[in-house]
């Protein structure tokens, strides 16, 4: 099983999206998937179809209340993958952590009894770098970084690459940096390919091949409760996301292969 936070401390810049979309566009290539929504706002829960006023139990009662994940991951049968759904309890859940031992650790123990169940964990980080963050981070193998190619973004990810350094020389030596996905990409605009070539000649190897472009497509899919490769699987957005996830599996691929 292997953990993937994706994530970036700005928001808007398509980590739900990404969260979703590579979710199922992994369980539609049939690999055993779990999506966890660890953002307040839930909005991966929505975009998946799950109703918010209707869950049984969330990711609040995996961190706080410690109920095993069996319980707390819901099914997803036409997407074939299953969820840990979000809503606005988490926020609550971001204080109760503060005052509990190893809190942390909570999401890596609670993951511990699905290392049998799923090839891939996908985990939605708010767009802060708080408690819920740092839980995804210390149960996470890998970091997926999405970000917009615009003039503040570079400055955000060595924020956030600070914080992953930080992460990996504390609580969890393993971590390493997934790649990095640039997002909402639009190929006619200037500053998009002059920040996109520093990105390459700063993180060289990192950075996906696949760009995932602005599409309107992607944006509506949410409203609907389906991802958007399931709403529009032709569109730019659902090809590019298709394209993400191949790139994806080859490199799992050509990592297996080196260690």
């Amino acid at each position: 099983m292997k953990v993937i936070a994706v994530a970036n401390q700005k928001g808007g810049v398509g980590k739900t999206t990404t969260s979703v979309n590579l979710s199922a566009a992994l369980a539609a290539m049939e690999k055993r998937v779990l999506l966890i929504d660890l953002d307040p706002q839930g909005n991966a829960t929505v975009s998946v179809g799950l109703q918010k006023g209707d869950l049984a139990a969330t990711a609040f009662e995996l961190l706080v209340d410690q109920q095993p994940l069996s319980e707390v991951a819901t099914p997803l049968e036409s997407l074939g993958m299953d969820c840990v759904p979000a809503d606005g309890d988490l926020t609550a859940a971001e204080v109760a952590l503060l005052s509990l031992e190893d809190r942390e650790q909570r999401l890596k123990a609670a993951l511990q009894a699905g290392k049998s169940l799923y090839d891939f964990v996908i985990i939605d980080c708010p767009p802060s770098l708080n408690m819920l963050t740092l839980n995804a981070l210390v149960a996470a193998d890998t970091v997926l970084i999405t970000m917009q190619c615009e003039y503040f973004a570079l400055e955000g990810l060595s924020a956030l690459m600070e914080t992953i350094n930080t992460v990996s020389q504390t609580v969890n030596p393993a971590l390493k940096i997934e790649g990095i996905l640039r997002t909402l990409y639009d190929p006619r605009n200037a500053l998009t390919n002059e920040v996109s070539e520093q990105l390459h000649q700063h993180f060289e190897g990192l950075v996906y091949r696949t760009v995932i472009p602005r599409n309107v497509r992607l944006a509506e899919a949410p409203s609907h409760g389906v991802p958007g490769i399931v709403y529009d699987r032709l569109s730019r957005g659902s090809t590019a996301y298709m394209a993400l996830a191949g790139e994806f599996m080859r490199r799992q691929e050509q990592n297996k292969e080196h260690s």
